[in-house]
């Protein structure tokens, strides 16, 4: 099954929002870009949820980050002169169904446009507790697959 939902994250946005990844950030930026997209995996994954993480870039085009055996996670980077916030509302107001998109900024402005395009805004602590029990889901559904596996081994015969 087709994810339905879309959420659009303003890769700045939101790591400039939750202290622990500002705090990474200033040390390491790859790293708390990464950690982001970790914890933005755990919704894909959980929930069946596409999943585009905008970031702002330096280049000359659009880069595309993803595998095609996971189609349904793409990180971005804009081209020079292009910011995160272009782009989402590009892929917004492009969207065939854009009351399935979520954009996930505390950008007031980008809020505002996002929903007179007909998308949902999630706030930045929203997503945090989002990805949070989205986390915990995939713990619990593993931890049970662990002790199905445990439970087979004890009864299997060498």
């Amino acid at each position: 099954m087709a994810p339905v939902k879309h959420l659009l994250v303003d890769g700045p946005n939101i790591l400039h929002a939750w202290a622990d990844l500002r705090a990474l950030l200033k040390r390491d930026r790859g790293a708390a870009r990464q950690e982001l997209a970790r914890r933005l995996g755990a919704i894909h994954d959980a929930e069946s949820v596409r999943i585009t993480l905008v970031f702002d870039g330096a280049g000359p085009e659009l880069l595309v980050e993803g595998s095609a055996a996971q189609r349904t996670f793409a990180v971005l980077q804009t081209p020079a002169g292009v910011t995160a916030d272009d782009v989402i509302e590009q892929l917004v107001g492009g969207a065939a169904n854009p009351g399935a998109c979520w954009v996930a900024t505390a950008d007031q402005a980008e809020r505002r446009t996002i929903t007179a395009l007909g998308a949902m805004w999630v706030p930045p602590e929203e997503l945090a507790a989002w990805a949070e029990r989205a986390e915990r889901r995939l713990t619990a559904q593993v931890d049970g697959l662990r002790r199905n596996n445990a439970q087979k081994w004890r009864g299997a015969s060498p």
